[in-house]
């Protein structure tokens, strides 16, 4: 029984194999090739990934902000594979752009970038770099770019949205509010240092003991104190200072003036009601100043008892301080968008 049932085994198969479908074997060979190609693929997609984390942390442990032209911005921020986050400043730096902002603005980001080089998160999740004008020229017209400095934050997956480019005419550039806006945008937390500066505790210490010499050298004659004008323009002072936003420019840090990088022009006057730059407030001052003032010398030609003439001089004078600030405060109006004062966001 078992020697007859072998054959009959035998030709069983071979009616099987007989039945198989002709183009079968074409189709598996492909299938097995295909397989190898994209598990060879993704093998070299992940040597190539790990090479660029490799050589980025390897920058990343010489300087804290590494410089990009365009072929590495291509290489290592728009070509994928990628992993990590980039946080990338566009600015221009060079002597002959004369962008004040730009350096004010690299002294923040560098401080930013400091603190997430030097904190105990510092993970290979995420980059800073910076491409300056001169040296990517093409990479601003590839982004259609013509304003520096900007923040870009370009995501492990996808193109950046719109929320991925950071509102520095509106926010300023402090290290604090870019290290909120990354936050938001990859979840990684920059608690920001600073580097300790003296200046403020040795004017502090200038003044106290300038204050201090006065009233020894006038100790006995101190009647200044009581002086009622004295403290009037003391108080005035701190007025014009809080009126004119500088304790905004305090918290918020914005430029002193935006000069166009194409034509030249500089903007003293911001475009827009929630922001100003340092040189609105300073003007803002002078307005308020000359206001006060006009009416101050109004109210001393009405009651002062003078020569008629002087009085009509004085007259005359706060007059045209007053119109001044009328005419160019309604100028400003018209440069804002919706004119003074600023709206709560």
């Amino acid at each position: 029984m078992g020697a007859r049932g072998a054959p009959s085994r035998r030709r069983q198969a071979g009616r099987r194999l007989r039945y198989l479908p002709t183009g079968s074997f074409p189709f598996l060979l492909l299938l097995l090739l295909l397989c190898i190609q994209l598990g060879g693929g993704q093998k070299k997609k992940e040597n190539l990934l790990a090479e660029k984390v490799e050589q980025l942390m390897e920058w990343s442990s010489r300087r804290s902000i590494f410089r990009m032209n365009g072929d590495k911005f291509r290489k290592f921020i728009k070509a994928p594979p990628r992993n990590y986050s980039m946080i990338v400043m566009f600015t221009a730096l060079q002597p002959q752009r004369q962008c004040s902002v730009c350096r004010q603005a690299n002294e923040e980001y560098q401080i930013l970038a400091n603190s997430w080089r030097y904190s105990s998160a510092f993970c290979n999740k995420l980059f800073f770099s910076m491409v300056d004008y001169d040296e990517g020229t093409d990479v601003f017209q590839q982004l259609n770019m013509n304003s520096a400095p900007t923040f870009m934050h370009f995501p492990p997956k996808g193109r950046p949205k719109r929320a991925d480019t950071f509102d520095l005419q509106r926010i300023g550039f402090a290290a604090e509010q870019l290290a909120k806006w990354i936050a938001d945008r990859t979840d990684v937390h920059i608690r920001v240092f600073r580097p300790p500066n003296y200046s403020g505790t040795i004017a502090l210490a200038l003044l106290v003991s300038l204050v201090g010499g006065l009233l020894y050298l006038r100790r006995n004659n101190l009647e200044f104190i009581y002086n009622k004008t004295g403290w009037a323009m003391v108080s005035l002072c701190i007025v014009f200072a809080m009126t004119s936003g500088q304790m905004w420019n305090h918290i918020r840090g914005p430029p002193y003036a935006h000069k166009n990088p194409h034509n030249g022009q500089v903007s003293y006057i911001h475009g827009s009601s929630q922001a100003q730059f340092v040189a609105e407030s300073h003007i803002i001052l002078v307005l308020n100043a000359a206001i006060t003032m006009g009416m101050v010398l109004l109210n001393e030609a009405a009651t002062s008892k003078g020569d008629v003439g002087k009085r009509r001089i004085i007259c005359l004078v706060g007059l045209g301080l007053v119109v001044f600030f009328f005419s160019f405060l309604l100028s400003i109006f018209r440069s804002k968008y919706h004119g003074y004062p600023y709206r709560a966001t």
